[in-house]
């Protein structure tokens, strides 16, 4: 559950308080950076970032000079996760294993018994809104059969909303009744759009929690008619807490300024050149990759610690404390002030701008883009007003506040016993291992 903080639990949120207050409930450490695909993929193996090679929501592919941004292949996780545990143990386990996962990332082509996530297929005048799934035709023959089918622009652009999480909880108790899995994980997103939209502190964030824990309510209730809620044990999860920010880093601008980042005009607009680039920026909500020719890394370095709204420029052999150096990690890791983000840009002149730049385009994009949220009516597409974001993620949390910080619960005790006598919070690591406990 995206933005959920353990502070959130008694806020009016009966069916999460119901679950803590049976089992157990605490704080976690998310690992860096603080973004999706790289504390999911440490939830699901209790690996770092620098074992499991996901260093962000994207990386810099340094053999065909592109930024490979949402990617969705299970094989760009070099770490076992939890379904791949239970599928390793073969023989070993007496009865069928069945694991089921909708909407997490990095998900296609996974060992899970049955999957689902978005593929939208990109054809030359349109984009067909369809999910991969696992087995072939589960979600065209049965889920759209049966719910019709997933809207993404519910999910991501403008338009996203907590439909999302709704047609996502209803393929989940499809799920429940008609395959009965043994591990069932599901991602519910929506919380995310209204804490970028409105600040983490929001009446809009707390109603989309509030309404969240009704869709949690739910899915218990279905475990409830299905006979299942004495054997069901419910683990939530958050990868990230918010924080507020004032203003966005144009840090591609400010290495293009310094003559590091070059860029090549193709019928009148101003695309970024990765090959000739002494330096570039991959962003990522308050954390930015940067990658450099070997004879610019100081440079570069001294460059962006001037560079307002920066607080740290780590060199390699600062990533290693964090658990960041990873072949995929950019020689210089940029983190932002925590009330700012960095921002793609790299062009002086808006009209100069790409054509994908003013619509929703999660993969040409050199990093996300939160203004993807947002519609501007007068052009009738994506707009440049960074000022739009009113909360980013992505730094180390603050462990003295708890801003930053996620949260779990289980309506089970099991977890914080291991963990109640440590003095300190668990990370995200920590609960990937007690998940690869509880399945083998």
């Amino acid at each position: 559950m995206v933005g959920l903080e353990h502070r959130h639990i008694d806020s009016g949120l009966p069916n999460l308080a119901s679950i803590a207050s049976e089992g157990e409930s605490s704080r976690i450490e998310p690992v860096f950076p603080a973004v999706t695909c790289t504390v999911q993929a440490s939830l699901l193996s209790g690996r770092r970032p620098n074992e499991h090679g996901i260093i962000a929501n994207g990386f810099y592919d340094r053999i065909n000079h592109n930024v490979c941004f949402w990617e969705q292949a299970s094989g760009l996780v070099l770490a076992d996760r939890i379904w791949d545990k239970v599928s390793n143990l073969g023989e070993k386990i007496e009865t069928k294993f069945k694991s089921a996962v909708l909407f997490w990332q990095n998900t296609m082509y996974a060992s899970a018994d049955i999957v689902v996530t978005p593929r939208p297929l990109h054809m030359e005048q349109v984009t067909i809104p369809w999910c991969y799934s696992k087995p072939v035709g589960f979600y065209d023959e049965k889920l759209a059969q049966k719910l019709g089918g997933f809207n993404l622009a519910t999910y991501w652009g403008p338009f996203a909303s907590r439909q999302s999480s709704e047609w996502i909880t209803n393929a989940a108790k499809y799920v429940l009744e008609f395959e009965r899995p043994n591990l069932m994980l599901l991602y519910l997103p929506h919380v995310d759009y209204s804490a970028q939209r409105f600040g983490k502190n929001s009446s809009q964030v707390l109603d989309d929690l509030k309404y969240a824990d009704s869709l949690v309510g739910e899915l218990m209730d279905e475990t409830k008619k299905l006979g299942l809620l004495d054997q069901t044990q419910f683990i939530i999860i958050s990868e990230y807490g918010f924080s507020d920010v004032k203003s966005s880093v144009n840090i591609n601008l400010m290495l293009r300024d310094a003559g590091l980042l070059a860029t090549r005009k193709i019928e009148g607009k101003e695309y970024l050149d990765y090959e000739l680039s002494q330096a570039f920026a991959m962003v990522d909500h308050q954390v930015a990759h940067v990658y450099t020719k070997k004879d610019s890394v100081g440079k570069t370095k001294r460059i962006l610690e001037n560079v307002g709204g920066v607080s740290e420029v780590l060199s390699s052999d600062q990533q290693k404390k964090l658990n960041i150096n990873h072949d995929r990690s950019g020689e210089l890791i940029a983190i932002s002030d925590k009330d700012s983000w960095f921002n793609y840009y790299w062009w002086y002149d808006e009209s100069f701008a790409p054509s994908f730049a003013r619509t929703v385009d999660i993969h040409r994009k050199p990093g996300y883009d939160p203004v993807e949220l947002f519609f501007e009516p007068s052009t009738k597409s994506i707009p440049f007003d960074t000022s739009l974001i009113k909360s980013s993620h992505g730094r180390m949390p603050d462990l003295d506040s708890g801003e930053g910080l996620a949260a779990y619960l289980s309506n089970r005790k099991g977890f914080m016993t291991v963990h109640k006598n440590v003095d300190s919070i668990p990370n995200s690591c920590d609960i990937g291992k007690y998940l690869l406990q509880l399945v083998t």
